[in-house]
Formats: C-alpha cells, structure tokens, sequence
C-alpha cells in the first residue's frame, strides 16, 4: 500500500534526500535494491516515490497558475496605468489649446474694441506675440506656399494627380520615409514614403528605377485612423501600428526620435482635425436670429396673425464623447470589443432620441452608420461557418446578442442556424462507421439529437423576446432532421440489414427523439414522415423473404411429423414457441421427442411470429395497411398450401395428419396474430378475422374440391 508522502518521518527523509544537490540517481537505487528484502519493499519505495512526484506536480500546477494570476493582474493594473496617463496627457494637451484659444481670442477682441492699440502694438513689434492674427495678405501668401510645396511632393507620387482638385484646403503636415512589416510574422515588406495632411495620411511606395519617385498606395481618413505606439522588443523597435478597419499596419522609423516626432504630430493633426470639425458643428448648430417683424397699423394684419411655429430644439454635438464616437466605435470593433461598440450606439440613441434631424446630426448619423455597418459585417463574419465550430451553440451567443441589439434579429437567426447546421453535420461526417450497425446508431443518435437539444435551449435563450423566429427554427429542425435520416438510412437501409436490426435501430432513433419533449419540441411526426418509405421496403423485402422460404419448403413437403432427437431440442421448441404465444403447443407433443405437426407450419409458425414482432416495433399509423396487408399475404401462403394438401391427398393417415396441421394454423396460429395485432395497433383487424372466419367453411366440410380461398 502507498504510504502518505505527507505522513511520518521516512517520507520527510525521503523528501531531504531527493532534493539534496549531490543526490545520485543511480547510486540511490543501487543503494536501495541492496537493502530491500524484497519485491515487496521495492513496490512501496516506488509508489511512495510516485507519490512524491505526484505531489510535487500538483504544488508545480498551483505555483504556476498562481504566478499567471499574478501576471494577468499585473498586465491588466499596467493596462489600467497606461489607459490613465494617455487621458491625463490628453487631457493636459486640450487645456494647452483651450488656454491658446481663449489667449487669441482676448487679444482678437481687445484689436475689435480698440483698433489704435492694435496699430500701436504691430507698430511697435509685429512679431512680438506669436498669437497677433495674420493679415489677410500674410495668410493668403502662407496658405498658398504650404498648398504649392504639397503639390510639389504629391507631384512625385503616380496615381494622386485627382486628389489636390477635390480637396483645395488640403495642405502638408508632415512626410518621410517609412519601413513596412508584416503584422503577423514581423517580416519586412517594404519601403514606403507618408505624407501627412491636415485631413488624411497618403501612404506611397518606392518605384525601384526611379529615384525620388513613388506609387500612391492607400489614403486613410484621419477621423477613422487609430495610431498604436508599439514597444521596443529587439530586434523590432521604433515601431507603431496604425488601426484602419477591417485591416491594421505597422511601420518602423528609422531612429527613436523620428518615431517619437511620427507619434506626436499624428496626434496632434487628429486633435486639430476634431477641433475644427467641431467647431465647425457647432456654428452650424448655432440657430440664426430672426429678424423682427415690421410693425404695421392694419388691424386686420393683427387678427390673422397666428402663433410662430416652436423652433426646433438644438442638438448639442459639441461634448467629449460625441466628438470621438467614430474613433472609439472603430477601435473597439478593431479589439473586438463589440459589446462596448453596441453600448456607444446606443448611448448615441438615447441621447439623439426623436429629436429634429439637423444637418450636423445627418452627419454624425452617417459616420455611425457606416461603423455599424462594419460592425455587422464583423458579427457575419464571427458566425460564418468557415469559423471554428467548436465550443457549441455557446460560443455564438456574444454574436447573436450584439446583432438582435443591433436590429438585426432575422440575420442573427439565418445565421445562427446555418451555423448551428455546418456544426451538426461535421458531427455526423466525423463519426466512425463502425461493424456494428447497432453501435453506430447509437452515436448517431446521441450526437444528433444532444446537438439539436443543446441548439434548442440555446435558441430559447437568444430569441426570446423574437417570437417571429421559431418558424425559422421549425424549418431548420426539419432540415436537420433530414440530413440525420439520410445517414439513418444510408447505414441501416441501404446495406440491408435484418428486419430485427432495422427496428432496433427506429426504436433507438424514437427513444431519442422524445427526449426533445423536456422544451417542448415533439418532431416524431416528422422522423416518421422521412423514415416510412425506407420502412416500406424493409417490410416487403422481408414479406417476400419469408414468403419465397415458405414456398421452398411447401414445394418439398412429405406431411410427416418432426423428430427432434433429444428432449433438450423438444424442451428449446416448446420455449421458442412458448415466447411467440403458442400456450397450448403442448398438446401437439408426443412421446419421446416427436412433434405432432409438419416442419413447414412449425418453421412458418417462428417465421411469421417474428415478422410480426419486428414489424409491430417499427409500427406507426402510416404503416398500417402495409403491414396488415403483408401479414395476409404470408398466412395465405400457408393456408393455401394447407388447403391444396389435403383436397389433393388420399392416403387417410395422412389426411388426418394434415388436418391437425390445418387445426393447429387456424385453432391457434391466427387467434396468437390477432391478438398480438390487436396489441400493438391498438385496434382489431378485419382482414384477420375474415381470414379465420373462412376456416370453418373448411372445418365443416373438409372433403370439398373447392378452395375457400
């Protein structure tokens, strides 16, 4: 028995000694087989060393997930840290520029109010206050010469010939030469060359063969630009990433320094470009003064004058986190943040409410828009099928909840289900065909039917306050419960198998169809529906089966009674004819081991009892005719035959004996079918009571050449 590594003195010892630094592995053993009495010491040494090493693996696992606890909160307070410093340095730079504004527009005013003091002032020293406003002549002049040395650079780049007339007011920030890597592998790319304007970043390849000279490669909107410093990791350093979604680049600079410059005006470009966008906004939010009515002395004017209609009440689109709402909505959709993407919508929502749509809002409205629209586009994406189906109909519950907030609940449903779809059928395609047809069924039916149960509840979860969508579902559910019986069928149909098999297998496919009862959902009605042809065949191959044998045995019938040899194949019959019903086969035994009957009624007798059984396991209402009619051409078979045999017979003994033969088939054969019949249908067969019935028309006068048949 293993002893507790943690109990008594020689486990300690042991502990001590492994753990010492000149411990010899070889020598140790050496040491050890020397000193045991015999296998038995040997078997507890080990098992109390195996349960050192087991208990030294458990304090490892704690050690280490501990320490990645450790990490990850340290990663995240760092991430915290990080987050913090950015909003107090951007914070510390809006007050820079609120204060440089309010400074302007002091000294602008006080110019307004008293021009002789501004002349006095720009007398005295033009350049003294970096904040004096250019004259109109001086700005015109600056405006032109940054417009002529953008047009000079751009004139070096093929392909941006159309950009400059579009955009008059664009100029030059910044430019230079940039390296190209690979998001994913870190692999150089390319040499490229950024232009930076007040609005955009062109971002312009090398031609090799031409020097100064490049090939426009992408133009990026700076409202829907993300810059991402990127930490030196040797050999890759001086690196940032620019966020532009669906897609991501990252370049390096060619010292700390210019990467540092890179960073600082990409920042402030962007903030300027808010800053003028909202300041545009709101001078188109402002509400123009009307002007006062002109008095009039009509006194009609008076009467028909009627009350001015209610001015539209302004949207203030001026705050912190309506201005950045493009931005945050295009990084949280580039982290995959679509819950924080979902709840900035509709935040926005909330706050526009059914308030008059102004020309700023429109244009809010289309910027959002187009993120929304990029954000469905990623949520398809996430529950395409082309994704990674493992993990459930769970794993798409993030998707499904975002699209239904979104207003997308018919998309998030058509998706859900074909995802739910690919899912069940890779199950299905990844089972083993095994040689038990049985064993195979049995898989089949438990991954099918677990996965359809597991999608139901889960589609119970998602859509439930959509009840529009549970057609969907139904139709899915049918489809899905086709694709399960074609490889039902495939495997227990198509390679035919017995007709015991065959129900076997539909009693495993009920057994678990009912489970969807427990939310609900009863689809045996439709399992029936797709299974009752392939049930249709089986039971008229198997009827023609037994009728062709009966035939063969018929056709070389002598009327002579069974010999079974032993009393232990008498005493097997009598059980075997005991479990199909037959009480009173006893009666029909004799001495010894003989048998009062034919081989061929006994042998038809098993035969059609076990059709019955199988058919009667396989029953539904669709199948009764089938199985009514199938069962009366088997018993005919046997009665004609026993009809034939004794018109045509004139030995007496024989005749006798072949009249016990028709007693035993009409006396008690076809009151057992009927019965049991009558059992699993649920309701009487009149065909089987006719077919009895016309019996005794035979019993009655049983010298007739006249078949009763």
């Amino acid at each position: 028995m293993a002893l507790p590594l943690g109990d008594g003195v020689g486990g300690s010892r042991l502990r001590r000694q492994l753990e010492s630094g000149g411990f010899a592995a070889g020598e140790y053993v050496k040491q050890l087989s020397q000193q045991s009495d015999g296998d038995r010491d040997l078997q507890e040494h080990r098992q109390r060393i195996q349960a050192l090493s087991e208990e030294t693996a458990q304090s490892l696992k704690r050690n280490v997930y501990q320490n990645y606890r450790q990490f990850i909160e340290t990663a995240r307070e760092i991430s915290y840290l990080e987050s913090e410093m950015y909003q107090l340095s951007h914070i510390l730079t809006e007050q820079k520029g609120i204060m440089e504004a309010v400074t302007q527009a002091l000294l602008l005013q006080a110019d307004r109010d008293d021009p002789a003091l501004a002349a006095r002032r720009a007398a005295s020293d033009p350049h003294s206050n970096p904040f004096l406003p250019l004259s109109a002549k001086e700005a015109a002049a600056s405006e032109e010469g940054r417009q002529r040395t953008l047009t000079t650079l751009l004139e070096k780049v093929e392909g941006c010939r159309d950009l400059l007339p579009e955009s008059p007011g664009k100029y030059l920030v910044y430019n230079g030469d940039l390296v190209e890597y690979d998001a994913d592998h870190m692999a150089q790319i390319q040499r490229v060359h950024a232009f930076l304007m007040n609005d955009c970043l062109l971002v312009a390849t090398w031609l090799p063969n031409r020097r100064g000279a490049y090939r426009y490669d992408a133009l990026y909107p700076l409202e829907g630009l993300a810059v991402i410093n990127v930490k030196d990791n040797p050999p890759m350093k001086d690196m940032f990433k620019l966020l532009m979604f669906p897609e991501s680049r990252i370049f390096q600079a060619e010292n700390a320094k210019i990467k540092k410059e890179w960073l600082e005006v990409l920042e402030e470009t962007k903030r300027n470009r808010a800053l003028s966008e909202k300041l545009r906004l709101e001078q188109e939010a402002l509400p123009r003064a009307a002007l006062p009515p002109p008095e009039t002395t009509n006194p009609f004017d008076q009467e028909d004058e009627k009350e001015p209609p209610p001015e539209e009440e302004t949207v203030d689109l001026s705050l912190e986190w309506i201005q950045e709402l493009p931005e945050d909505l295009d990084v949280c959709i580039a982290q995959r943040d679509f819950e924080g993407a979902v709840d900035l919508l509709d935040k926005l929502n909330e706050y526009l409410g059914y308030k008059a749509l102004s020309q700023p809002v429109r244009e809010l409205r289309a910027k959002v828009d187009e993120r929304v629209r990029q954000l469905t586009d990623v949520l398809v994406f996430e529950l395409s099928p082309d994704r990674s189906l493992r993990g459930g109909p769970r794993a798409t519950r993030r998707a499904v909840s975002q699209l239904i907030r979104l207003g997308q609940s018919t998309k998030a449903c058509e998706l859900f289900l074909k995802n739910r779809a690919a899912a069940v059928h890779t199950a299905i395609r990844q089972l083993r065909i095994e040689g038990a047809t049985l064993l195979y069924i049995h898989k089949l039916c438990h991954v099918f039917f677990t996965s359809l149960l597991e999608t139901a509840r889960e589609f119970e979860t998602d859509f439930a306050g959509n009840s529009g969508c549970y057609s969907a579902f139904i139709v899915w559910a049918r489809s899905a419960m086709r694709m399960f019986v074609d490889a039902f069928s495939k495997q227990v149909f198509d390679s035919k198998e017995s007709l015991s098999t065959a129900a076997e297998c539909v009693k495993v496919a009920k057994e678990h169809c009912k489970q969807l009862s427990e939310i609900g959902l009863d689809l045996t009605f439709i399992i029936h529906a797709l299974l009752v042809k392939d049930i249709k065949g089986a039971l008229q191959s198997y009827k023609d089966i037994i009728i062709e044998a009966t035939k063969h045995r018929n056709s070389e019938e002598m009327w002579r009674r069974m010999n079974l040899m032993t009393p232990e194949a008498l005493g097997k019959l009598r059980e075997e004819m005991r479990s199909c019903g037959m009480s009173s086969f006893d009666q029909y035994t004799g001495d010894d081991c003989w048998v009062n009957l034919s081989y061929t009624v006994v042998a038809f007798t098993k035969q059609t009892m076990a059709f019955l059984e199988e058919a009667l396991k396989l029953y539904f209402p669709e199948l009764h005719m089938v199985l009514l009619e199938g069962l009366v051409e088997i018993i005919l078979v046997a009665v004609q035959h026993v009809d034939y045999s004794l018109r045509c017979e004139q030995d007496p003994e024989k005749k006798a004996f072949i009249r016990q033969n028709a007693s035993f088939l009409y006396e008690t054969v076809l009151p057992v079918v009927e019965k049991r019949f009558e059992e699993g249908v649920g309701k009487p067969a009149k065909q089987l009571q006719e077919l009895r019935n016309a019996s005794r028309l035979m019993r009655v006068n049983p010298e007739s050449t006249t078949s009763v048949v």
